[in-house]
């Protein structure tokens, strides 16, 4: 939800610092087809983790023999599925990626030039048609009890309000998450205009919160080969994620970065993530869905993830040896050491908030919930004890 709208990965030399992209490393840039969400959508049919397909052609192969081909065609032309297939096609389209049969090869279909050019524009619109699912009202509708608010078609509970002005003020959330207001934090003033737009709750960077590192994932038990040959973690439990670090040296090989002077920032995005938008981050199946947060998934609630930004810090000597002292609690007052330490954002991990103050956050973060339905016996009433959020600034 809201991919589409990460613009295509950028350096900016003023501010030092990368903008867009997609996946938590950007290493879906959109560099090549100006679309990072596009290329999002190229990731995991060619992941070995994932749908393993050995080769992209794959993609048009199986889309040629399925009922979306039709459809495909009406878009993009009769005959862009078109591509003289070898004769075992199917063999190598059904062993998957990484499989020690393929000998590493990127392309084991043995095409001519112009099938394979052919195969690459298919793969393309094959996801350029994808982004564009995912930018339209039923998968990105602003429709949250927010949006509702800035609108002025419902009103936000005293705490949820209470909540949004600590998203905005004390608990620093919209210094990164922007909502087109100033943080009021270090008691400045805010001088947002209201708007009546939709705030992506993003600056659309990338950021080390200093998450700890998630054992229990079993991406750390894949240190061996499996039945096809193929190892997906060689390095085990002293795998350590970087993020977009992993991205600009190349860790996963091709794709290497796109633009090659990308490289020199290595050491300043070492163990930086993706900041997320928020949107929906409340958005669950069903109640008492347990849903995993941030890039490891080592926070398991909203109000863990934020304790986590309250209390990172705020219990130094507590984790010790591997494990939380005696009398103290992982993830309660105790924190286990950052996965990788570098470049730590510390403008959060002592926010000072209460336990009461994170229970109003917690409510205002799920009003960012989409498909949010005004109850019929209440009357709309616009909230006017604080001001609407403002157009974020331009970059």
């Amino acid at each position: 939800m809201y991919a589409p709208y990460f613009p295509p990965l950028q350096y900016n030399i003023t501010q030092g610092d990368f903008y867009g992209g997609n996946f938590w490393d950007a290493r879906a840039s959109g560099y090549r087809l100006q679309n990072s969400s596009a290329e999002q959508a190229q990731g995991p049919p060619l992941d070995p983790e994932e749908m393993a397909n050995p080769d992209q052609a794959c993609i048009a192969y199986k889309l040629s023999l399925s009922q979306y081909k039709f459809f495909f065609e009406q878009v993009w032309g009769t005959g862009s599925l078109e591509i003289n297939w070898p004769a075992n096609v199917a063999t190598i389209c059904h062993t998957p990626k990484g499989a020690a049969s393929l000998g590493g090869s990127a392309t084991p279909l043995t095409l001519s030039p112009s099938d394979r050019t052919r195969a690459q524009q298919a793969f393309d619109e094959f996801a350029q048609a994808i982004a564009a699912y995912e930018i339209g009202s039923s998968v990105s509708p602003f429709t949250s009890k927010f949006d509702g608010y800035l609108a002025s078609s419902n009103s936000l509970t005293a705490q949820e309000l209470r909540g949004y002005e600590l998203f905005r003020g004390k608990g620093t959330c919209n210094t990164c998450h922007l909502d087109g207001r100033s943080n009021t934090a270090d008691g400045g003033t805010d001088t947002g205009a209201a708007t009546s737009v939709e705030p992506m709750f993003t600056d659309f960077t990338y950021n080390n919160i200093g998450l700890p590192r998630n054992t229990i994932l079993p991406w750390y038990a894949e240190n061996f080969p499996d039945q096809w040959g193929f190892t997906g973690n060689p390095l085990g439990i002293g795998f350590t994620d970087e993020g977009v670090g992993l991205f600009l040296d190349g860790y996963y090989g091709p794709p290497l970065p796109p633009n090659q002077t990308w490289g020199e920032h290595l050491p300043f995005f070492e163990g930086k993530f993706q900041t997320s938008t928020t949107r929906n981050v409340g958005k669950v199946p069903y109640a008492g869905f347990v849903k995993a947060y941030m890039h490891n998934g080592y926070l398991l609630s909203l109000k863990e993830v934020v304790h986590f930004y309250n209390t990172r810090d705020a219990y130094p000597g507590a984790f010790v040896n591997g494990q939380c002292r005696p009398g103290r609690v992982e993830k309660v007052n105790c924190w286990p050491p950052p996965e990788d330490p570098n470049n730590e954002n510390m403008t959060i991990g002592h926010l000072g908030l209460t336990n009461a103050e994170e229970n109003d956050l917690v409510a205002f973060l799920k009003t960012l919930t989409d498909g949010f339905v005004q109850p019929s016996s209440l009357t709309s009433t616009p909230a006017s004890t604080i001001r609407k959020p403002a157009t974020p600034p331009g970059r």
